[in-house]
C-alpha cells in the first residue's frame, strides 16, 4: 500500500456540493494499492487529520468507519478491490440470431444496466426480417446478412464475415437462436470465443435437427423428468462443444411442449446473461482436461 496526498478543487464540487469550490483541502490522504489506476471514483476513502474537519462537509456525505471517511459521489472513478471489474476492458460482442432474439434482448438490456461488462457491436443474421434483426436496427446496432438468398443480392461470405467482425474489434461471438452451422473460418478466427445456448441438457437432445419446439417435443416423448438449458463453446459440429453452464428445469407430468419451452426459456435468459457476464469479466478458466469453468464473482477460488 502507498499513501498519496491529493488536492481537490472544482471537479469534486459537482459530486459533493457541500464542499465550497473556492477552498482547497490538501490534508486528505487517499490510501490505495500501488497498482490502482485512479480515474474518477464512485467512492473514495479519506484519512482525515484530527485537526481537520471542515464545516463545509455535510454529514449527509460522510460516514465514519474506524476514523475513515467515505465520501459518496456520482462519479465513475473507481479505486481498490471493490472496483476490479472496472479495471477490465469492456468487451465487444457480436450476436447471431435467426428468430425473435429474446436471448439477444436480455443480453442487450444487461449490457445497458452494467450486468454485462460489454457492448453489442454488431448483429449477424441469416433472416434479415426476423424479430432480432428488427430490434437491432431500432437500437442502432449494425446488422449484417449471411447466406445469400435466392431472391436477393445480399449476403456475405465466411471470409468477409471474419473481416467484418475484426473491423468491429469483436472479442466474443454469441449465438442466440442462430440456426445455421458456424463456418470453420469463423471458429478458427475466434477460438474458444463463440458461445451458443441450447434448450436442453446437452448432450441429450442436441445435434442437427434439434432446435426450437422440436427439442421440447422430443424431451416430453422420451419420458425424461428433467430438461433445461445449456451454454457451450461452439466447435465445428452442432451442439458438441465444451459445456460451460447448465440450468435444470423439471418436466411436469402433463407438460405440453409449449409450457416446457416457456419455462426453459425463462431460465435461458438468466443463464446466458450470467455466462456472458463471466466471459466479459475474464472469469472463465480452463481445466487441464479442456473443461471450461466459471469463477465465482465473490470468491475466485470457487467455481460454478
Amino acid at each position: 500500500m502507498e499513501t498519496q496526498t491529493a488536492q481537490f478543487r472544482n471537479p469534486f464540487h459537482s459530486a459533493i456540493p457541500s464542499i465550497r469550490s473556492s477552498e482547497i483541502y490538501s490534508v486528505a490522504q487517499i490510501s490505495t494499492p500501488i497498482s490502482s489506476k485512479i480515474r474518477c471514483p464512485s467512492w473514495v476513502s479519506f484519512k482525515i487529520h484530527r485537526s481537520f474537519y471542515p464545516r463545509a462537509l455535510s454529514r449527509r456525505n460522510l460516514r465514519f468507519i474506524n476514523h475513515v471517511v467515505r465520501l459518496e459521489s456520482e462519479g465513475s472513478l473507481d479505486v481498490g478491490k471493490d472496483n476490479q471489474v472496472s479495471e477490465i476492458r469492456k468487451k465487444n460482442l457480436a450476436v447471431f440470431v435467426s428468430g425473435g432474439g429474446s436471448n439477444f434482448r436480455s443480453i442487450y438490456e444487461a449490457s445497458l444496466s452494467g450486468s454485462v461488462h460489454g457492448d453489442i457491436a454488431v448483429l449477424v443474421t441469416n433472416k434479415p426480417e426476423c424479430g432480432g434483426a428488427e430490434f437491432a436496427r431500432q437500437k442502432g446496432i449494425p446488422v449484417y446478412i449471411v447466406h445469400k438468398l435466392k431472391d436477393a443480392q445480399e449476403g456475405i461470405s465466411a471470409e468477409d464475415l471474419v473481416t467484418i467482425l475484426r473491423s468491429y474489434k469483436v472479442d466474443f461471438v454469441l449465438l442466440a437462436g442462430y440456426l445455421k452451422l458456424i463456418p470453420t473460418e469463423l471458429i478458427r478466427a475466434f477460438p474458444n470465443s463463440i458461445l451458443n445456448i441450447h434448450p436442453s441438457l446437452l448432450p441429450a437432445f442436441g445435434g442437427k435437427g434439434y432446435y426450437g419446439i422440436k427439442v421440447h417435443k422430443a424431451v416430453i416423448a422420451s419420458g425424461a423428468r428433467y430438461s433445461g438449458a445449456t451454454i457451450h463453446f461452439v466447435d465445428e459440429q452442432y451442439d458438441t462443444g465444451r459445456i460451460l453452464a447448465q440450468r435444470i428445469v423439471p418436466v411436469l407430468a402433463y407438460d405440453t411442449p409449449e409450457e416446457l419451452a416457456a419455462r426453459v426459456l425463462h431460465e435461458e435468459h438468466k443463464l446466458y446473461v450470467e455466462a456472458v457476464s463471466a466471459l466479459c469479466e475474464d472469469r472463465i478458466t480452463w481445466r487441464k482436461d479442456g473443461v471450461p469453468l466459471i469463477k465465482s464473482k465473490g470468491n475466485p477460488h470457487e467455481y460454478t
